[in-house]
């Protein structure tokens, strides 16, 4: 990266006589006048943050928190076993590449946080996340510097990153957060430094930034959906950018729509056509719908509403309430894959052996009479005449009976849509209907939400209109370990119509990730925290250092006090110098667009009525991070003219002392949350750990 520290855009003091050395010093990095000081500054950055972020990489050695969800993901890429998730692919898909080229073979279950790794090759996943997490803090560094030309801006900024263990914990693990953080910075890293080329248009550099930001957004976007807000922020940036060049009446309307143009095509069409490659590595890989395509007696499968966007077939220990049919098990569907949406798969009349018995594998048949007892309550699906707690015309569909043993209320016949007589039942291939034995009405689910007592998830009913679309299924997860595992790539539906219906999946899905009743949308002044590990012997627990974020929304509140000030004066006709000016206007800019990423990226929730839990804070927490580290140089080179000529010279070395040493002793104390507090006994007053519990809220 090539370093231009001729272009500036704040005034610097000027180096008085008789300075002693450290003064000097002090005033070479406030002045910046040589690329040896920029490079010095940015490396000892960077080695901080590699040095903060591997520190202890490998601890815990057990799953820990939503490691559980994106490491089984990164292992059914290895293993190529098809799935739906809410997110879009990229940060899963680079999960499992990540394991796949540091030796993980995808075996390893994820079944719950606390499992441990012992003899599990999952540091290489852990070790590329961290990585990408590392990267935030240069990259603020590059942001805000690009924004500033101020060394002392870009320091600030990225020491208020590059200190908070609660950044810290969320990118040392093996999760989507680092990945979607290192394309969101990534993305305003792009656009910054195109706009640095705006001198040089058409250039290899001004492309390559260009494409460089493109290639960035696709990344968010295809991470998180919450990487549209960066998208946002990108194009209001774009066409600020844009309207200059409009305004400015030497230039042609040719070469006006020369740089729309180009623009287009690196931030839409680029994005565009890396986001659906995404896609089609992503339906291409996962060919494999599990451990067999025929579907055998004593299976564990998956059931999917085979309508656009449908659930899985799913239930849980809590009962239909008073007033809703029989005070029996809930029977819902689900968008998320989840272990309760395991069934087993039973004959009518008897029992499965083991998967370990020698005894003939039997294959479910068009026609079949069976049950299907739910792995996890070992309750049997069942329905009735009793009605539907939504769909009163609707049959109630429950979980009945204890260890599979119920009556034969729970008995289904399958019916294989154009299926053959006793034509085998298949995975993924297959739509499939099963009606009830007894009532004639068929297995349904549709868009209608349950009340908070079904946790909002989608109706189960049993439909008398066995004709009904709606009451079709495809088995997608088969386990039966004797069954080989088989392919379903010639039956795959065409990549279009698979791209839809992912995206139908994923926009339901997320549509309802809204507050539950006694859940709380987090605020960036709570701070609650959350338990990563809650194992005995290494605890890690996720918590934003309170003096950053408490003094992030004290520097957002004085900026707007400052705007408003300097706006005041100026109306008043204040006269102030060139160079005073300069840095004023520079300033402002840059923290009207850091002000503006914040909003962007933590405003919509609040439009969206969607839950906004502690860890969703941190993309804004980055942006309002670097607007304190831009205020705090601002202010720090105004106090100098604010004191008493004698004390001029030393304000600004000792209240930047005062504040670079609040901020790493507060990471010096806050550290054990982030590394992992040993043997830690709560009821001990005397431990430093106790000592930081600030409010009764943190839980450590």
């Amino acid at each position: 990266m090539a370093l231009d520290t001729s272009k500036k855009g704040k005034s610097h003091p000027k180096v008085s006589q008789g300075l002693n050395t450290m003064d000097k010093i002090i005033m070479k990095y406030r002045r910046c006048d040589s690329p040896h000081i920029w490079w010095a500054v940015f490396g000892v950055v960077c080695l901080l943050a590699a040095a903060t972020r591997f520190y202890n990489v490998g601890q815990p050695e057990h799953v820990v928190w939503d490691e559980t969800h994106f490491g089984k993901f990164g292992s059914w890429y290895i293993n190529r076993t098809f799935f739906f998730d809410v997110h879009p692919p990229l940060g899963k898909m680079l999960i499992g590449a990540f394991g796949y080229l540091t030796g993980y073979d995808g075996t390893f279950p994820f079944v719950k946080p606390g499992d441990s790794y012992e003899g599990v090759n999952y540091l290489g996943m852990r070790v590329c996340c961290t990585a990408m997490g590392a990267c935030l803090v240069p990259f603020a560094f590059i942001i805000v510097w690009e924004m500033t030309f101020s060394l002392p801006a870009a320091t600030l900024s990225s020491s208020l990153i590059l200190f908070d263990v609660g950044l810290l914990t969320l990118t040392q693990y093996i999760l989507l957060d680092p990945i979607l953080l290192f394309f969101i910075m990534g993305s305003v890293v792009g656009i910054v430094k195109f706009h640095g080329q705006q001198k040089k248009p058409f250039g290899v550099s001004w492309w390559f930034w260009l494409c460089f930001t493109g290639f960035m957004l696709s990344g968010s976007v295809s991470t998180k959906f919450v990487g549209l807000f960066v998208v946002l922020y990108v194009g209001l940036h774009t066409i600020k950018n844009l309207w200059d060049l409009y305004g400015d009446l030497s230039n042609p309307l040719s070469y006006v729509a020369k740089h729309f143009l180009a623009r287009a095509l690196g931030l839409i069409v680029l994005p565009i056509v890396l986001y659906c490659v995404y896609f089609y590595i992503h339906l291409t890989v996962l060919c494999k719908s599990g451990n067999g395509d025929e579907v055998a007696y004593g299976a564990e499968v998956s059931l999917k509403n085979a309508r656009t966007g449908g659930g899985y077939l799913h239930s849980h220990i809590h009962l239909y309430p008073e007033g809703a049919g029989a005070r029996q098990q809930q029977i819902t569907t689900y968008s998320h894959k989840d272990f309760n949406n395991k069934w087993l798969v039973k004959k009518w009349n008897e029992e499965p052996g083991d998967w370990e018995d020698d005894e003939p594998i039997e294959l479910v048949k068009n026609g079949d009479l069976i049950r299907l007892e739910h792995v996890p309550t070992g309750r049997n699906l069942h329905s009735h005449r009793e009605q539907a707690p939504v769909t009163k015309r609707h049959h109630q569909v429950t979980g009945y009976g204890e260890n599979g043993i119920g009556d034969v209320n729970d008995v289904w016949r399958v019916e294989i849509v154009n299926g053959e007589e006793e034509e085998m039942a298949k995975a993924v291939v297959h739509k499939i209907r099963f009606v009830h034995y007894l009532v004639g009405c068929a297995l349904m689910s549709h868009n209608k939400q349950l009340p908070k007592w079904g946790y909002e998830q989608m109706e189960v009913t049993c439909n008398p209109n066995v004709h009904d679309p709606n009451n079709l299924w495809n088995i997608e997860d088969n386990v039966f370990p004797k069954l080989p595992n088989s392919s379903f790539a010639i039956y795959a539906p065409h990549f279009i119509e698979k791209f839809l219906e992912s995206h139908t999946v994923m926009f339901q899905g997320n549509s309802g990730l809204k507050p539950k009743e006694g859940e709380i949308t987090s605020q960036p002044w709570q701070i609650c925290g959350q338990w990563f590990s809650a194992i005995d012997g290494f605890k890690v627990y996720l918590l934003g250092n309170p003096i950053i974020w408490w003094g992030n929304l004290i520097v957002l509140a004085a900026f707007v006090f400052v705007y408003f000030y300097h706006a005041y004066m100026m109306q008043r006709g204040k006269v102030v110098d060139a160079e005073y000016r300069a840095r004023r206007d520079k300033t402002l800019e840059a923290c009207g667009w850091l002000v503006m990423a914040w909003a962007l990226h933590y405003l919509p929730f609040y439009a969206m009525g969607r839950i906004l839990y502690f860890h969703h804070y941190f993309p804004a927490l980055l942006f309002s991070s670097m607007l304190t580290g831009v205020i705090m140089d601002y202010l720090l080179e105004s106090l100098p003219n604010m004191v008493p000529h004698y004390l001029s010279s030393s304000v600004y070395p000792w209240v930047t002392g005062l504040f670079y040493s609040i901020l790493i002793y507060s990471f010096y104390l806050f550290a054990p949350l982030a590394y992992g507090m040993h043997n830690l006994d709560p009821s001990f007053e005397n431990s430093t750990v106790h000592q930081i519990r600030w409010l009764d809220t943190w839980e450590f």
